[in-house]
């Protein structure tokens, strides 16, 4: 279940979604809630949408509220490697995969990174191929460019 609370970005609507302990999910347009999840403007919801506001308007570059996303060990291993990322860096799969202790596991970070419930508070988007080449982004490049771009990264 939980508390879902929606907001305006640059992206579009995003709604977040808390759970008892923090913040669960971001949501893009066109993903559901969870089922049961209900409508709501907690002291949490509304810190952090105002947090991605001052992201998004380039005044911030970490994230401070609590988050719980739910995953396999794995990709909590991932997920905290890459909360870790700074602002405006990338890093790629091959040293997330370095870096939490499983080099040969690159297409396992990509897959994780794909399933992260918390894009850009988590942020996968700063995570590139290799080569230097945008990689994959689950919700479509162009977006990930944009976040790179609000960043100052340019790639191709």
């Amino acid at each position: 279940m939980g508390t879902v609370f929606s907001f305006s970005s640059p992206f579009g609507p995003l709604r977040l979604v808390e759970g008892e302990a923090g913040l669960t999910q971001l949501l893009f347009p066109g993903q559901a809630p969870p089922e049961g999840a209900a409508p709501g403007g907690s002291p949490l919801l509304r810190r952090a949408a105002l947090e991605l506001e001052e992201y998004f308007s380039g005044r911030r570059k970490t994230f401070t509220v609590p988050m719980q996303p739910a995953g396999t060990p794995f990709q909590q291993l991932v997920w905290a490697a890459l909360r870790i990322i700074p602002y405006g860096r990338t890093v790629s799969y091959r040293d997330i995969a370095a870096q939490i202790g499983k080099p040969a596991a690159v297409r396992a970070v990509g897959q994780a990174n794909g399933r992260n419930p918390l894009p850009i508070l988590i942020p996968c988007h700063r995570v590139i191929a290799a080569d230097g080449s945008l990689g994959g982004y689950a919700f479509g490049l162009e977006v990930k460019r944009k976040l790179l771009a609000l960043e100052g990264i340019s790639l191709p």
